[in-house]
């Protein structure tokens, strides 16, 4: 299991325009992260968000209509005050209230006191608890970092690959400038979502950044618009950049079968590129990316060639 490092802040960031949630105590920490050992001892997500029937340490707690009137004002101050510490105690990463409820005045200035941050939203509950698990789920999913440019290519998550200095970044500037997306630059991180599903995400230190050698730092969102980035995609397509001559020595020209690389155990279709003088490698991406594209349709043009191929052979016709 991996430790999932997320603060308060990621959390209320990712779903604030779907669950359109308030911050409203608690914004002293908002570095506040989940307990690496609860994770770690966590068998899933479940295991990290409850109901107040459910309290667990470093859990976050949901807190709906019945929860409200739980810990309201109707309870004598000493018996709220009893109830309330014992949730602050046990030091939730975050405390949500929803199904529109308002906290009793002496949650919100417990958790102010307690630096535990306390969001609001009109969101039902069950709403939420399935939103911030599913959420959850996600980040404790196998994971792993690599090395390149990671672009949104006519709708398929392409990861860009090769040695240093091969021109990667400025590829993908250029994909970038024929209406293309950038999701991570120098490194992404993979995620397993399913069996059978990687999704790659950019680390937050680099979000939106491109380092083009000459120039320096560009801000693609600044300089292209907010429809030059992506948050995330799923990963469909490697396409891999060597020399000329390493394509010579290591590579055949017609592979017999489809080239793939397994990362997370889930095989990633892969295709190479020779860099040379006066090629166009943009457009040969965009190439490779449509060619994938079709043969995810079931479309394989290679072996529509061989079967074309055999068919001429056992004719006797000339090819």
């Amino acid at each position: 299991m991996k430790a999932i490092s997320i603060s308060a802040e990621a959390l209320f960031e990712e779903h604030q325009p779907a669950l359109r949630w308030e911050w409203i105590a608690g914004h002293a920490h908002p570095e506040r992260r989940f307990d690496e050992a609860a994770v770690r001892d966590a068998r899933s997500a479940a295991d990290l968000v409850g109901y107040l029937n459910y309290i667990h340490p470093y859990r976050v707690q949901l807190v709906g209509r019945r929860e409200v009137d739980y810990l309201g004002e109707a309870a004598a101050p000493e018996i709220q005050e009893r109830r309330i510490q014992r949730i602050v105690t046990l030091e939730p990463p975050v405390i949500i209230v929803a199904d529109g409820q308002r906290p009793p005045d002496r949650l919100v200035a417990m958790c102010d006191r307690a630096e535990i941050p306390l969001f609001t939203t009109s969101h039902s509950a069950g709403h939420v608890i399935d939103v911030v698990r599913a959420y959850l789920s996600q980040l404790m999913a196998d994971r792993t970092t690599r090395h390149g440019v990671f672009m949104d290519i006519l709708g398929l998550g392409v990861l860009l690959t090769g040695e240093s200095g091969l021109g990667k970044s400025e590829l993908g500037l250029e994909l970038i400038s024929r209406g293309h997306g950038l999701v991570a630059d120098d490194a992404v991180d993979l995620f397993r979502i399913s069996q059978a599903t990687l999704e790659g995400r950019c680390p937050e230190l680099l979000m939106n950044l491109l380092e083009v050698r000459g120039i320096g730092l560009l801000d693609i969102k600044a300089i292209f618009g907010e429809t030059a980035v992506r948050r995330k995609m799923r990963l469909k397509l490697i396409v891999h950049l060597v020399r000329k001559e390493t394509m010579e020595r290591e590579f055949e020209r017609l592979p017999y079968e489809p080239l793939h690389e397994d990362i997370l155990e889930i095989p990633i279709r892969k295709v190479v590129i020779a860099v040379d003088a006066g090629r166009n490698l943009a457009v040969l991406v965009e190439a490779a990316v449509r060619n994938t594209i079709l043969q995810l349709r079931g479309i394989d043009t290679y072996q529509e060639f061989i079967a074309r191929h055999q068919a001429a052979m056992s004719s006797g016709s000339d090819v």
